[in-house]
């Protein structure tokens, strides 16, 4: 497998990592056998975070007796520095391992939280204090906001920075991409699929292949997942005619209804979090059923249904989405499946 220098950590990476949202939906026994196959095909890059439920303890348990050949990343989204040092001493634990090469704030999406993270004797603080231990090795970022990640890349605190980047959502190549190269910041592309709104691994994976310093890291469920996309990584890097021509019309079919999380759209006058909500089937492919319908992530579905109808959204959706429409049409959906969700439950109950 082909290794890229990830900025100025001068850690050596796989070309493709491994996502390790999507394993949360399988049993331990399950996780093991996938994680181990991804290092058997050249897979030394690995991500987690610390609020992936099961995820790091399967992943320590995958890499036991080999931790030399394995660069693990780990986040917390904690804003709060007593928090956060718990959530490293946990992650640590769950992974079972000395140190964390890569540790992450997670999601940081607004310009306050990227402030209260940089304040003094705030979270940074924590993490650089163990940085200087031998605990953590670099320390990166990951945002959904485009504004945000340019002037958390610019600050120069952060050594590598975690975006949402594939052909549909392509607005990082602009600015993010060139300032982190010329920043020296490391770029880790999530979402690679579109969080798994495109089923075509070749042409999604092939669009990647020209930026040759970003690292996609798709979430793997499946050991076939990664023999796909490891493949596809050691054949032809140009795209064919046909393969360009089906990406334009994966484009124009996503094109009408894909949200690029971009937030434009707010302030919401409901405060409805509208980019989770048009997202949120995403989450539904990567993460297990008994999370997905537990409260905290169907309040926003439910925020949603307050939706007063002003069109406000629309007027400032630079991709000029029908936001309501959308909207009901993710209510419905999500209440569908919830209503067959709890079926399944209460007849498994009365067995």
């Amino acid at each position: 497998m082909e290794k890229v220098r990830l900025g100025r950590t001068n850690l050596m990476i796989s070309r493709i990592g491994f996502g390790g949202i999507p394993i949360q939906r399988l049993t331990e026994a399950e996780t093991i056998p996938v994680v181990r196959r991804s290092l058997e095909l050249g897979i030394n890059f690995i991500d987690t975070a610390n609020n992936y439920t099961t995820s790091e303890e399967r992943i320590g348990k995958a890499i036991k007796g080999l931790r030399q050949n394995v660069i693990i990343a780990t986040k917390s989204g904690s804003r709060d520095p007593l928090e956060l040092s718990h959530h490293l001493e946990l992650s640590l634990k769950r992974l079972d391992v000395d140190y964390i090469d890569l540790y992450q704030f997670h999601g940081i999406s607004d310009f306050a939280s990227l402030d209260k993270v940089l304040a003094p004797g705030g979270a940074m603080d924590v993490v650089v204090k163990a940085q200087s231990r031998g605990i953590v090795r670099h320390i990166g970022i990951s945002s959904h906001q485009m504004d945000v990640a340019i002037k958390a890349v610019a600050t120069g605190r952060f050594e590598t920075i975690m975006f949402p980047f594939n052909f549909i959502s392509s607005e990082a190549a602009d600015k993010l991409i060139p300032l982190c190269r010329q920043l020296g910041v490391g770029f880790i592309c999530m979402k690679p699929m579109a969080g798994g709104m495109v089923d075509n691994a070749n042409v999604a994976i092939k669009y990647l292949r020209q930026f040759p310093d970003i690292v996609p890291i798709p979430g793997i469920e499946k050991a076939a997942e990664i023999e796909e996309i490891v493949n596809i990584m050691q054949g032809p890097a140009q795209m064919t005619a046909a393969e360009k021509r089906d990406m334009e019309r994966i484009k124009e079919t996503l094109g009408a209804h894909f949200c690029h999380r971009c937030d434009y759209c707010q302030p919401c006058t409901m405060k409805i979090p509208i980019s989770t909500v048009l997202t949120h089937q995403s989450a539904y492919r990567r993460l297990p059923p008994a999370r997905f319908f537990s409260p905290p992530l169907g309040e926003p579905i439910e925020k949603a249904a307050e939706c007063s109808d002003c069109g406000e959204c629309e007027q400032r959706c630079p991709y000029h989405l029908p936001i309501r429409k959308l909207l009901k049409e993710q209510i419905t959906w999500y209440r569908g499946l919830k209503r067959e969700y709890e079926k399944q439950c209460t007849s498994s109950s009365l067995k």
